[in-house]
């Protein structure tokens, strides 16, 4: 039973946008409303990396190759969390794994990932 569902993934032409979504459907609100909730991405070959995190009251923190053009934001009732990413490029490609964690780095849950294929 996963505690993160993400869906949205697919196949974009560079420069296009998408939108992730992610939900927690066996969390309790008040559990789910506590947790720092992210986006992390992981290329063919390289290391999982940060997208964005949002804080229950909705601070965020952009990784550097998001800033400007991703969009983190959360629906605390639907326990869901989004990832509007726009102009896109090929090096956005990379399975993206929503997450749930302590806002210090520790992620105690992970999505089993969406994969997002960006093509110029």
């Amino acid at each position: 039973q996963r505690q993160l569902v993400e869906s949205g993934g697919g196949s974009v032409q560079a420069g296009g946008s998408l939108r992730l979504s992610c939900k927690s459907p066996r969390m309790i609100t008040s559990v789910f409303n506590s947790y720092y909730m992210g986006w992390y991405r992981q290329a063919p070959g390289q290391q999982r990396e940060l997208v964005a995190v949002i804080a229950n009251g909705g601070n965020t923190i952009y990784g550097d190759s998001a800033k400007g053009r991703f969009t983190i934001s959360r629906e605390n009732a639907k326990k869901m969390v989004y990832l509007q990413m726009n102009n896109l490029k090929d090096e956005d490609t990379g399975t993206y794994y929503c997450s749930m964690g302590d806002g210090t780095g520790k992620v105690d849950y992970w999505g089993e990932g969406t994969l997002v294929t960006v093509s110029s």
